[in-house]
């Protein structure tokens, strides 16, 4: 029996003491369910009657001795006790608590995932950074939280759909194509254009796929040592064509680069194509429409103050040219459009003040933020090798790339280190530690876990041992009531938690729960091992503790797979 089932027979215990006149109150649709700090309190323990006393005008403890007479004659349940001012401590029969095992590796790759859908969609943007460089450290935070809390939403039943926004319209873009330009032309970058040997690198490829450049070079060589003069249009040309090609070439990088560290999206949305689609105008005629639209100094603005934000924002520049925020603004719409519930964005620290902006533009589109709308606000990352920090890329120049973690680390070791710790604390990663295969190391510890079990059970597969790798292998025929030593009890009652945990880290957009789970559940399978042996050594026979402690340790198998599989993180058989 698992902590949500137990929660079902508790609410079931309710009903039916409502049926039967005995309480007066209306039944909830759940009640909670906790493991007790101290194990003497039982296996599970509710505070259900303290919740329900109030509205049946009884004391807690009366409510709390009703309740436990019913559970009591539950099959599943071996003892409860009323504690404290109306606690029940509940300790599950030995084959209830067992069953736990049983349903995991029955359920598989399943287990902790919802039954049933929510009915909510959820989009999920995250990394979003422009495509003018490589992917920074800071943006490989994004890209490991992002995915698994992707991966999390989906266990929990929401429809999800994850996007990266791409920024290929505006200031940064022309920047960017001034930048490799000059690369071209062996001069300095332009003032606030993009260093680092790949503009030098995307500057090559352009020229390479633009044999006709080297004229319109030539000719702005000419024109510098003033023996020619080239057009206006042609420099037009050539500026156009770096940032158009070095665009889409720094893109494609920017794919595989988030690819390889396992990372993929629904949808690569691009903002240019917002303005060719006519998409802005259409949002600003629908602000209008709502009457939150005016014009002042020559410009179009919205008026967001009357939603909390600090000012009101500019749509329309007074030259007539849309701002950001008005892209922003049809990106919101198009996104709801395509018939997502709840627009979730992965913002890095220096986005505060998009929290806001972002609230007023749900409200002026007549959404309500607090049930449409997340934003999620993370700090930075830094890197250290042995307490000195790291700060310099040599293909980058100034920052750090996802390709500096990934070659100093691996995608495991650098997945897991973003993901554990939770997104509003700043993260320092030393490479040394997150590189070391010792039980200090969390990812190592987690993954020896599931390789280590591993090996056990293709030893007991060599023994000739029944595992559920065999077709012909019977869980139900295991007697999970054997598993009776606090050690097992104490897995058991780990291992029913996935579940919950789950739901919990999607429904606090905080994936690094399922991380921390992971090292609980490690620790506790080690500390079982230790003090149960589970296969027969020398001349011993099998017994039926042998295959109850074997199940055992293929559900914690099953189920450090499936949290590692929620981080997107590797779950090896050896190491």
């Amino acid at each position: 029996m698992t902590p949500a089932e137990l929660a079902d027979t508790i609410v079931a215990a309710v009903r039916a003491a409502v049926a039967n006149g005995d309480l007066e109150v209306s039944v909830p649709d759940s009640v909670t369910v906790e493991r007790p700090r101290q194990p003497e309190h039982g296996d599970y323990a509710s505070p259900v009657a303290l919740q329900l006393a109030k509205a049946a005008r009884r004391r807690p403890r009366e409510v709390a001795e009703l309740l436990a007479t019913r559970l009591r004659a539950d099959a599943g349940v071996a003892e409860v006790e009323v504690a404290g001012p109306g606690f029940l401590n509940i300790r599950l029969a030995g084959a209830a608590l067992g069953g736990i095992a049983r349903r995991i590796v029955r359920d598989g790759a399943s287990y902790g995932h919802a039954a049933a859908s929510r009915g909510v969609r959820v989009n999920l943007e995250f990394v979003s950074a422009n495509p003018t460089g490589p992917v920074t450290l800071a943006s490989a935070r994004w890209a490991a939280v992002g995915d698994a809390l992707a991966r999390v939403f989906a266990a929990a039943g929401f429809g999800v759909g994850t996007e990266y926004y791409v920024n290929d319209a505006g200031v940064q873009v022309e920047r960017f194509g001034a930048s490799v330009l000059a690369a071209l032309r062996g001069q300095p970058a332009p003032a606030e254009g993009y260093q680092g040997a790949y503009i030098a690198e995307i500057a090559a490829k352009v020229l390479a796929a633009n044999p006709a450049l080297e004229q319109l070079l030539a000719a702005g060589a000419d024109q510098a040592s003033g023996t020619e003069q080239a057009s206006g249009a042609e420099q037009d040309k050539a500026l156009a064509v770096c940032a158009r090609d070095g665009v889409e070439l720094m893109l494609a990088e920017i794919r595989a680069t988030l690819s390889g560290f396992g990372v993929e999206y629904d949808l690569w949305k691009s903002e240019r194509s917002l303005h060719e689609a006519g998409e802005l105008t259409a949002a600003i005629d629908e602000l209008r429409a709502q009457g939150h639209v005016y014009e002042a100094d020559g410009a179009v603005w919205l008026r967001t103050t009357d939603f909390g934000d600090d000012k009101d924002r500019a749509l329309i520049k007074s030259d007539g040219q849309p701002t950001y925020f008005c892209a922003d603004a049809a990106y919101y719409r198009d996104k709801r459009r395509r018939g997502f519930d709840r627009l979730c964005y992965l913002l890095g620290a220096d986005h505060h003040g998009y929290v806001g902006r972002l609230k007023a533009i749900s409200a002026c589109f007549g959404d309500d933020p607090d049930h449409n709308l997340d934003v999620l606000i993370g700090q930075m990352v830094t890197l250290s090798r042995g307490g000195v920090a790291v700060k310099m890329s040599k293909r980058a120049g100034n920052f750090l790339t996802l390709h500096d973690l990934v070659d100093a680390v691996g995608v495991d070791a650098a997945r897991y280190s973003l993901v554990r710790a939770s997104m509003d604390s700043a993260l320092d990663l030393d490479l040394d530690a997150i590189a070391r295969q010792t039980s200090d190391n969390p990812v190592f510890y987690v993954q020896y876990a599931h390789a280590r079990i591993s090996s056990l059970i293709r030893n007991a597969a060599a023994l000739g041992l029944a595992t559920s790798a065999d077709p012909a292998f019977d869980v139900d025929g295991v007697d999970v009531s054997l598993l009776t030593h606090p050690r097992e009890v104490d897995l058991l009652g780990v291992l029913g938690e996935l579940p919950r945990v789950v739901e919990s880290a999607a429904e606090l957009r905080a994936p690094h729960r399922v991380a921390r789970y992971l090292e609980e559940l490690a620790g506790t399978y080690h500390r079982f091992y230790d003090s149960c042996r589970v296969l027969p050594q020398g001349d011993e026979e099998p017994t039926a503790i042998t295959a109850a402690r074997l199940l055992l340790a293929e559900a914690t198998r099953t189920v450090l797979a499936n949290g590692l599989r929620l981080l997107g993180v590797s779950a090896p058989e050896r190491m």
